[in-house]
């Protein structure tokens, strides 16, 4: 059998492993035996329990994956968009650009 990678999977589907996990184990199943029939490693079958032990139903559901949008930005919305609207508006001659938009040195 052929594990799927946890990072392939939308948050609803992790959700809902760890939540298989969650009831195998309130029923009494022991640990060993949960990886075996669901597939997935040790330490996640591990980590899924103690945060259901920690904080409950709600503690299980995946947080949110990579970077908020815009986090690390060096201009502003603001900016970007008048630097946006300029190039569209504009040749690179009117804007006293030597080059080109397109080539290497831009």
């Amino acid at each position: 059998m052929e594990k799927e990678s946890a990072r392939s999977q939308t948050l609803e589907q992790l959700h809902e492993r760890r939540k298989q996990v969650v009831r195998l184990y309130r029923q009494g199943t022991k640990i060993m035996q949960i990886v075996t029939m669901t597939g997935l490693s040790y330490p996640t079958v591990r980590g899924a329990i103690d945060l259901f032990e920690a904080g409950g139903w709600g503690a299980i559901r995946p947080a949110v994956r990579g970077r908020a949008r815009g986090d690390g930005r060096v201009l502003s919305q603001a900016q970007e968009d008048t630097i946006q609207r300029l190039i569209i508006d504009k040749r690179p001659e009117q804007l006293k650009m030597d080059f080109s938009l397109w080539s290497r040195v831009a």
